[in-house]
């Protein structure tokens, strides 16, 4: 008898569990993912915002415990700003600052969501923007062959204290955007050293 009710228990935490986790994604599909898609899209022309994936790789590399995380989503869905904002710069020249969602979710739904978001995205094998792209797909977009080597913990943590701080971020960024417009010039110029085809 005492095993069965340990049993029943267990059941009961693991459906609990299961109901608030489906409930946190039915509210970020009703209230979200019309402009924050769960999955990567074959034509990014058509999207208003960044996909999830991309937003919460972002989020976890600039707030990397699960309690700063979610406490930086639920403040800045409800007071976005563009001093907040950790997406790279190109981002919000795309897509602008978010809406304020005061009053489309309350405080308490959306932390639930934050809190699923957190565990649950980006997936494991995900490698941000052109991270799946092949080498000549990457050619093709002209895009630069080292994309295939995204950013890791390790180069954005400067101080290697296993914390990513909102100025180690900002400065990582910076410094790459930097780099970035230093290589497209010298492209332009003809200064920059052609990548040999196999």
């Amino acid at each position: 008898m005492k095993r069965q009710i340990i049993t029943l228990i267990g059941l009961f935490g693991v459906t609990t569990t299961l109901l608030a986790s489906n409930g946190a994604e039915n509210i970020f599909d009703n209230k979200c993912s019309m402009c924050h898609i769960k999955s990567m899209p074959k034509d990014k022309s058509k999207l208003i915002a960044p996909p999830l994936m991309g937003v919460m790789r972002h989020v976890k590399m600039a707030y990397p415990t699960k309690k700063s995380a979610v406490d930086f989503i639920v403040d800045y869905v409800q007071n976005p700003s563009k001093s907040k904002a950790i997406c790279m710069p190109q981002k919000l020249a795309r897509f602008g600052v978010m809406p304020s969602q005061k009053g489309n979710i309350t405080p308490e739904n959306l932390r639930k969501v934050a809190s699923w978001m957190y565990d649950n995205y980006p997936p494991a094998n995900f490698r941000g923007m052109g991270g799946n792209m092949s080498t000549k797909g990457m050619k093709a977009k002209g895009m630069n062959l080292n994309m295939r080597h995204r950013s890791t913990f390790e180069m954005i943590d400067s101080n290697h204290d296993g914390v990513i701080t909102k100025k180690e971020f900002t400065d990582f960024q910076t410094k790459r955007m930097s780099m970035m417009k230093k290589q497209r010039k010298n492209s332009k110029q003809g200064n920059c050293p052609r990548v040999m085809s196999k």
